[in-house]
């Protein structure tokens, strides 16, 4: 029988000479741009209370600059859903129509009103990108859920001069409130987006922008029952 050489492989310690054995970084978390204190913003070892309760002061922030749309880049940096969920299901909760049969308005169902906003923000979005828009996909349909907001107020104004008996005055009132809510989202909608389109296609851009507005205005606006 051959002997066997046992030989004592040794296997070199490897050495990165260009350091690129660890990979490092950082990830952005909502509220915590410009922190730089990573141990204080550790996501995994804090309460469950403390995640949900930054998570709403960002969509809050949010929500408030929709209603003071002065910082062009604001829904932006940070995009989320959350805040278009919300309004999205508050919306299609308020305007969907009487499941009794007695009662029954014609209104949409949940599930209308819901297809109506995301295919129709999709769409919008897809617009966007196709004249050339510099923005993501999520960003924008992040920017046209969060300016929801003052048709979701033109709508519970609405809903209060419901209760009363109506006529012809108070008609007028809730189409000239759901008037504001239409031009204030659209507005709001084009501070954030119109850097993001080429001058020269801005007009393009706006026309869809406008009328997915419109169409959620009118739901407001033909909301009859309380």
């Amino acid at each position: 029988m051959a002997d066997v050489d046992n030989t004592n492989l040794e296997i070199p310690d490897f050495v990165d000479p260009g350091g690129y054995g660890e990979v490092s970084g950082e990830m952005a978390v909502p509220g915590t741009v410009g922190k730089t204190e990573a141990n204080e913003y550790n996501t995994l070892d804090e309460p469950v209370r403390e995640t949900i309760m930054r998570d709403l002061r960002a969509v809050g922030a949010k929500f408030y600059h929709v209603l003071y749309p002065k910082e062009k880049k604001a829904l932006l940096k940070e995009w989320d859903l959350w805040g278009p969920l919300i309004l999205c299901t508050f919306l299609a909760m308020m305007v969907q129509g009487s499941e009794d049969a007695d009662k029954h308005d014609g209104g949409p169902e949940f599930a209308q009103v819901f297809v109506i906003v995301w295919l129709g923000a999709a769409v919008v979005t897809m617009n966007t990108k196709l004249l050339g828009g510099t923005i993501s996909f999520f960003q924008s349909v992040c920017v046209l859920g969060y300016c929801l907001l003052p048709s979701c107020f033109a709508l519970i104004l609405c809903r209060l001069i419901l209760i009363a008996t109506q006529n012809k005055l108070l008609f007028a009132l809730r189409f000239i409130i759901t008037c504001v809510g239409f031009v204030w989202a659209t507005f709001a909608a084009m501070v954030f987006l119109g850097d993001s389109q080429p001058s020269s296609r801005k007009a393009l851009a706006v026309y869809p922008i406008f009328l997915f507005y419109f169409v959620i205005s009118w739901l407001v606006i033909s909301h009859t029952n309380v």
